[in-house]
């Protein structure tokens, strides 16, 4: 290789190690604000059901914003975080500098974001020396969300919790039932297993009926019978202080489970109230919280079984 075309790499990536430090340290309050996203948790938390093949194409730099394997050793603008690049570092940005053609990098294509599949050096070097675009062999991933470069996993967490949110307010029509538009939760999935709780509570009306009940006359029973008691707690009693940063529909859903939980295990008779006590001793920031007014109304709203 060309000996100044080496002086030059190693002096060009000196100087992105030096950005990426400086960016550490403009982030230090905030550590996570500048690391690339990882494929892996961005695939669990959209959940994509297929993949296409798209060929080759000229994709901008500035939307390429993870990688699958290599998220850790650059920052979220593709600078290297350890000296341990170097090397391999180095000889692609010499490469680039004797004009010597690189191979198209690989990439994974979800919500209009890109991920490096093969070629996260390439991608470094490029764009610390200025370069808009770069080859690449694409992968679409679906997604129903549209992401962006200044997303990170929490912000995408809750993109999806609000199209989530959408799609089950539609589905259900419970804002215009109940009058309730502020069902919340802090993680995915969670609105799919309120829907499968309604569905519950409807198969067990159904059999007071000779006739298929309507799924809205289910929604509005459940709402008032199960949902709305059990929120009145947690929020008259201030369970919430004991779980920080979830939301009465979290707490919800974390309940019932645990007392079905406790259910199979001591049988159908287990009360809710026990339940509510037995989690927050298990799992609130203050072993053993739980305020005894709680325990005597849920003892009197609810029966031994939903």
């Amino acid at each position: 290789m060309n000996g100044r075309h080496k002086l030059q790499a190693a002096e060009n990536f000196s100087r992105a190690r030096w950005k990426a430090a400086l960016s550490r340290i403009q982030h230090f309050l905030h550590t996570g604000t500048d690391r690339l996203l990882s494929l892996h948790e961005v695939k669990d938390i959209l959940k994509p059901k297929s993949e296409t093949y798209r060929g080759m194409r000229m994709v901008p730099i500035k939307l390429i914003v993870g990688s699958e394997g290599r998220y850790q050793d650059f920052t979220k603008y593709f600078l290297p975080r350890s000296n341990h690049l170097r090397e391999r570092w180095e000889r692609i940005d010499e490469a680039r500098l004797g004009d010597i053609a690189l191979p198209p990098i690989q990439l994974y294509e979800i919500g209009g974001v890109y991920f490096v599949r093969d070629g996260n050096h390439r991608v470094s070097v490029m764009g610390s020396q200025g370069a808009e675009y770069i080859d690449a062999e694409v992968t679409s991933l679906s997604s129903e969300i549209a992401l962006s470069p200044g997303m990170s996993a929490n912000t995408l967490r809750e993109a999806v919790v609000r199209f989530e949110k959408k799609l089950f307010y539609e589905k259900t029509a419970l804002g215009s039932l109940t009058g309730d538009q502020n069902l919340d939760f802090s993680r995915p999935g969670q609105y799919d297993v309120l829907y499968n709780h309604i569905l519950v509570h409807k198969y067990y009306l159904n059999e007071q009926f000779q006739e298929e009940l309507p799924f809205d006359q289910a929604l509005i029973s459940w709402y008032h019978k199960v949902y709305t008691p059990i929120i009145q707690i947690i929020k008259g009693e201030k369970l919430s202080t004991q779980f920080p940063g979830r939301t009465a529909g979290d707490l919800y859903v974390w309940m019932v489970k645990h007392w079905d939980i406790l259910k199979r295990k001591y049988g159908v008779h287990y009360a809710i109230a026990d339940a509510v006590r037995d989690f927050c001793v298990k799992y609130g920031k203050a072993k053993g919280f739980f305020f005894p007014k709680a325990a005597r109304l849920l003892n009197r709203l609810f029966k031994p079984a939903l």
